[in-house]
């Protein structure tokens, strides 16, 4: 994990690089969409049936640890998940918000497309105000099934040690 942290001159050539960000950006909005309007169930639709999901801190990920927050191997561990979330939330109302910096392409090889997205996730209590839960960056993996591009794995990699409360919403 610590190599995919590390910069690394992107090996897309700008033009294809376009095309691939507004495809991702297009499912980002979708993904967003869905998990704003806490739609957690559909959240598995945006994952490959081998893909990995994991959500872990940066000094945890610089230190080559793999142990992470969340950890789904598999389409079934992340509906598993989604279904946890979704019927058993036992925490106060909230509303959560996602917003996602600019996607730079890194690599696309052998239909693989590597890239890296800035994230802040904003909740808001019913009866609170509002505050930055988690930021942090996204480095996923797309590859194509169909038409459509769909995540194979992301690792969220989020900047703090001390988080404010327990992550179970879907990032």
């Amino acid at each position: 994990m610590k190599e995919r942290l590390a910069y690394r001159p992107a090996t897309v050539a700008p033009q294809r690089a376009a095309q691939l960000r507004a495809e991702i950006d297009a499912l980002h909005a979708e993904y967003c969409a869905a998990l704003d309007a806490n739609d957690i169930e559909r959240w598995p639709d945006f994952f490959t049936e081998d893909a990995t999901y994991r959500v872990t801190s940066r000094e945890n990920a610089l230190l080559d640890m793999p142990v992470g927050l969340v950890y789904c191997e598999g389409a079934d561990m992340i509906r598993d998940r989604a279904l946890a979330v979704s019927q058993s939330q036992m925490f106060a109302p909230r509303h959560m918000l996602h917003m996602l910096g600019i996607t730079r392409v890194v690599d696309e090889t052998d239909g693989v497309v590597e890239v890296q997205t800035p994230f802040i996730l904003v909740q808001t209590l019913i009866e609170g105000p509002s505050t930055v839960h988690l930021a942090g960056t996204y480095y996923d993996r797309f590859v194509r099934r169909g038409e459509q591009l769909l995540i194979a794995d992301r690792q969220v990699i989020h900047d703090t040690e001390v988080l404010a409360s327990a992550l179970a919403y879907p990032v």
